[in-house]
């Protein structure tokens, strides 16, 4: 979050390739965090290769092309997770419900594609801002805008899930008849 804002005050101030020790850093801070499985490892070598074309060219728009990279990353972990089952968010509700009943393992299928959706876009709209706007637009975009996205995201699934349960077990409590 705090990344587009520190690029957006370098930005004209500091050279790029001093502003590309942000996305080193920004890497390095994460690593501990990282089980470097094969799609750990493929986000820290992107990361790593935007930094140096970025100290190598000294350009800016590798600096700006990391949320892109971020989103694209998380498309293919929740992109591939319907793939190969469970779902990325089916083992997010998982850790907290075990044995998830069918209809709930349906409704975390469609919000995973949902998350797929909001990755799409939102990495869409990181690339275009990157590319051809700028840098306040960019940084404003990236570092508040998707936040909010992110967050009304979370917020509108919260809501639903709850209409869901409720509805779920009004028709389980309902009597059958036949």
């Amino acid at each position: 979050m705090f990344y587009p804002l520190a690029i957006w005050l370098g930005h004209g101030r500091v050279e790029p390739r001093l502003l590309a020790l942000l996305l080193v850093l920004a890497a390095a801070t994460r690593l501990p965090t990282l089980k470097l499985n094969k799609t750990s490892r493929w986000w820290l070598a992107g990361a790593l290769l935007l930094a140096a074309v970025a100290i190598w060219n000294n350009a800016m728009l590798p600096l700006k092309l990391y949320p892109v990279l971020v989103n694209a990353g998380m498309l293919a972990v929740f992109g591939y997770s319907l793939y190969a089952p469970p779902s990325a968010i089916e083992r997010l509700a998982r850790l907290t419900d075990p044995s998830l009943p069918d209809y709930a393992i349906a409704y975390t299928r469609r919000v995973t594609q949902v998350w797929c959706g909001f990755f799409l876009i939102n990495g869409l709209l990181a690339l275009a801002t990157a590319c051809w706007a700028s840098p306040a637009v960019w940084s404003l975009y990236t570092g508040v805008i998707a936040y909010v996205a992110m967050g009304l995201l979370f917020a509108g699934e919260y809501a639903v899930r709850i209409l869901v349960k409720r509805r779920h077990r009004q028709a389980a409590a309902e009597p059958q008849h036949g």
